[in-house]
């Protein structure tokens, strides 16, 4: 007999681990600035890189995989079928753009910090379950998000010196997760990147963030 509840619940529970963070007697807040200001700038070399390097959207059981969780997670309504999997419609907002999406197969589920750009600010010297780690990665909720596959499209493998979300309201938040991803996995910029990141920060007025956990 299938398990679906069992799976579903497994499924959401680790992903609501990376959603809700630490309690807030735990966590530590730090300006994304000084946060910013731990992160060893570096230049990026793209050589090598290859997707197929970071295995991703690993299976959860119960024909549930990591793009599922994290459709699940993000839904503002339904899906329809629940917290089972495939996952059908529902209502997602896609935070890069503004657009209300109803089907999931519109969406892309991203990688915050690109698979390429991750391997140039250091992945390339990780071993492979490492990387599968990075993409995968449930544990923090700024690491992977669901919005519009045109979107999402548009961003490709660039950074914040060269592309930001078309909703303005939203880059001073783009901004400070792209940072924690950063931090989390120890991740080098490039001084561009770093430059525009100082800039936009300061822009944002310096806010508090929760500092992530340092990715094991």
């Amino acid at each position: 007999m299938r398990r679906t509840g069992v799976y579903a619940a497994l499924i959401i529970t680790t992903l609501m681990v990376g959603l809700l963070g630490a309690s807030p007697a735990q966590a530590e807040k730090r300006s994304i600035l000084s946060l910013l200001r731990t992160l060893t700038v570096a230049p990026e070399s793209a050589t090598g890189y290859d997707r197929e390097l970071f295995p991703h959207w690993d299976y959860l059981g119960d024909d549930c995989d990591v793009r599922d969780a994290v459709l699940i997670a993000e839904a503002r309504r339904g899906p329809v079928t629940g917290q089972t999997c495939p996952v059908g419609a529902g209502r997602w907002f896609s935070a890069f753009d503004g657009v209300t999406v109803r089907d999931p197969s519109e969406l892309d589920v991203d990688h915050l910090v690109p698979l390429a750009e991750a391997w140039g600010s250091g992945a390339r010297t990780w071993s492979t379950s490492v990387r599968e780690r990075f993409a995968n990665d449930l544990g923090y909720a700024k690491s992977l998000i669901a919005v519009t596959a045109s979107s999402n499209r548009s961003k490709g493998d660039q950074d914040p010196a060269e592309w930001l979300p078309p909703r303005t309201a939203y880059r001073c938040t783009y901004i400070s997760s792209w940072i924690g991803v950063k931090y989390r996995w120890r991740l080098t910029v490039d001084a561009r990147e770093e430059a525009a990141l100082r800039v936009l920060a300061t822009n944002c007025g310096d806010p508090t963030m929760v500092v992530p956990a340092r990715a094991r």
